[in-house]
């Protein structure tokens, strides 16, 4: 073998299992044997002097191991009595091949066990680790086995069907012998097709126990029945000759071994036929049809696997947009008298030195003040909430602790729930790549509208609802989140609350930062007069302080629409900061109040946001978004990997 397929072949074969246990994908068993054809029939068998191995099979009390001993030569495995007596694998291996231990250990490979003599015949009967005898005068290349029965059992379980199965993938033909009884057995025969047929294509001689008065006409036509039922159209192609053994007394008794004879006329005799096989020839033609199944099983597995993937990032995209809106949900409500008040001192600080003068003084610009404190009234009687008054420092904590409570509750339950559900906007380019990758997995799984994932349109905005199932990979995380304490989860973020009401050094900076940038725009009339700017210390308290996460105007009045780009691209997200405003207002001055505001409340936003998110991220969904992450990583490379082994083999199978 070449030793660049080889070591693709071997990539495969570790990869591939791998990465389905990463993404928690495909079908353990059919893996299993999968990767079990690669490591026993292909990797340690392409060498020309590995003899043929031919495993005599069938079910309870057809006469396997009675066969085993006749083409042996000696009386090796029990035989007669009850069905299901042997329970190990028994190898008949010729003395040449013996000495040679490489050979022997790579027969015993696919049992993961060494090969050990046989000491007594009675081993057998006792389940274990294979064992082995020398054939001294049998072929020199060619190696026997005598398997369990694969039908002994009851209610669907049979005792030894894994061991036999292990025996038969690990075979290159197959010696089945059957009886009147169960030759047209529908499991017996679906089990030798699922052995022969399912990767690569194994070519068996049939053996027909039968009785004497049978013709040969009729033991072609069910051994052909059996033939057919295991390959199909192609049953005649595949079969290697078909014989019959007469019911004899002496057999049964064990005085005489079996005799075979060929029903098909100028066939050679048994013994004949089976020391002629070109093994070479068979090997070759046999590891060409179980490659050619092997990579197509492995394209199978990774292309599972590719969508599997895609669901994942489907739901880790799901996961994160759904926090991102519950980050925003918790700071509906934005303090609008401590932000201004502190960027009003930041401003008056900056001040050129005239300013300065006249605010000490007095001498400032009276009208527009007038304008503004007028304009106070007008926002007292028009945003009141009521009998308690104007919304102050103390509602807004109160306010807070609630937005976070509603957040934290909601998101804990879509971490832990079996489906994430999330509203966006298809103008969101992170929306638009959860639609994308929706449509991909639709494709890839043949599923339709009414299965998960879905997108459906909530409304003529092109609002997108997303329902997404939770990912198999995610499943230890949610557990390892609901044996958590919610309640002291909530306390821990709800501590952190004093900080979010806080003005950070950081933040500070940011705000001087835009105050010097509002300067060096402002012209030549505004910096001898800033009757706007000095208007800064009354703003405060004509501003509503609430925000919210909406496209409506929340006191049905003008307002100043802030747009915020959200963490995750939620560009839809607007915030209304609410600042009644009367006709007396100059447009000019309006205008400038909205160009001022909006790069303010974002300055808060980009804080707190961030500062939420770290919160929800540490008590809530950090364990799952990071463990999420590192396994998109993880098998996006192994993928990566895996493709370049499969345009290896690609390469040696065109």
């Amino acid at each position: 073998m070449d030793p660049t397929f080889h070591n693709a072949l071997l990539d495969l074969k570790e990869g591939i299992p791998r990465l389905a246990q990463l993404l928690q994908c495909g079908q353990a068993s059919e893996m299993a044997s999968w990767r079990h054809i690669v490591e026993v029939k292909l990797i340690p068998r392409f060498s020309t002097d590995f003899p043929v191995v031919a495993a005599i099979c069938g079910g309870g009390s057809s006469g396997k191991s009675t066969l085993f001993n006749s083409l042996a030569g000696e009386r090796l495995a029990p035989a007669g009595g009850r069905a299901g007596m042997n329970r190990r694998v028994l190898f008949s291996v010729p003395e040449s091949l013996v000495k040679q231990n490489r050979l022997v250990s790579d027969l015993a490979e696919p049992f993961k066990a060494d090969l050990q003599p046989l000491k007594d015949s009675a081993e057998l009967t006792l389940p274990g680790n294979p064992l082995y005898v020398i054939n001294r005068s049998g072929s020199q290349d060619l190696v026997l086995l005598d398997t369990p029965d694969f039908d002994t059992g009851a209610r669907g379980e049979y005792t030894n069907r894994d061991v036999t199965r292990m025996a038969l993938e690990a075979s290159d033909i197959f010696i089945y012998i059957f009886t009147n009884s169960n030759y047209n057995n529908r499991d017996n025969t679906d089990f030798m097709s699922q052995m022969l047929t399912g990767i690569g294509t194994r070519k068996c001689f049939l053996i027909y126990r039968v009785y004497p008065n049978f013709s040969d006409q009729e033991v072609r036509e069910h051994s052909m029945t059996v033939a057919n039922g295991i390959y199909g159209a192609d049953g005649a192609e595949n079969i290697l000759g078909i014989y019959r053994t007469d019911e004899d007394n002496r057999v049964a008794a064990g005085e005489q071994f079996m005799q075979l004879r060929p029903v098909t006329e100028n066939a050679a005799g048994f013994e004949a036929t089976l020391a002629a096989i070109d093994a070479p020839h068979l090997r070759l033609e046999l590891h060409g049809t179980i490659l050619t199944d092997v990579f197509k099983k492995a394209e199978t597995f990774l292309a599972d696997a590719r969508c599997s993937l895609d669901e994942l990032q489907l739901y880790l995209d799901a996961f994160q947009t759904v926090q991102s809106q519950y980050v925003h949900e918790a700071l509906k409500h934005f303090p609008m008298d401590r932000v201004m008040k502190r960027f009003a001192r930041i401003w008056a600080k900056t001040d050129p030195a005239h300013i300065k003068f006249m605010r000490k003084t007095g001498n400032v610009i009276e009208f527009p003040l007038k304008m503004l404190l007028d304009a106070a009234g007008w926002a007292k009687a028009r945003v009141a909430p009521g009998p308690d008054g104007p919304r102050d420092s103390t509602d807004f904590n109160k306010k807070l602790e609630e937005d976070l409570v509603t957040a934290v509750t909601s998101l804990h339950a879509q971490a832990i729930g079996p489906q994430i559900s999330v509203n966006g906007s298809l103008n969101d380019p992170a929306v638009e790549r959860m639609a994308e990758c929706v449509e991909r997995v639709r494709i890839a799984r043949r599923i339709t509208d009414s299965q998960n994932p879905r997108a459906e349109s909530a409304d003529k905005d092109r609002i997108l609802r997303f329902f997404v199932d939770t990912h198999p990979a995610v499943l230890p995380q949610q557990a390892r989140l609901r044996d958590k304490d919610f309640k002291a989860m909530l306390q821990k973020i709800l501590s952190e609350k004093e900080e979010l009401l806080d003005i950070p050094a950081d933040m500070v900076k940011d705000l001087k930062d835009l105050a010097n940038e509002f300067r060096s725009q402002m012209g030549l009339w505004s910096k001898i007069s800033q009757t706007f700017w000095a208007s800064l210390n009354v703003l405060p308290a004509t501003a509503a302080v609430t925000y919210v996460l909406s496209t409506g105007d929340p006191v049905g009045a003008a307002g100043i629409k802030v747009k915020l780009t959200g963490l995750f691209g939620a560009k839809d997200l607007y915030a209304l900061v609410a600042i009644p405003v009367t006709t007396q207002m100059k447009k000019a001055d309006q205008q400038q109040l909205q160009t001022m505001l909006g790069p303010i409340a974002q300055a808060w936003f980009d804080h707190k946001l961030k500062k939420v998110q770290q919160l929800f991220e540490d008590t809530i969904t950090g364990d799952t978004i990071g463990n999420v992450s590192e396994t998109i990583e993880r098998a996006t490379d192994d993928l990566a990997a895996l493709k370049t082994s499969m345009d290896v083999c690609a390469k040696e199978l065109g």
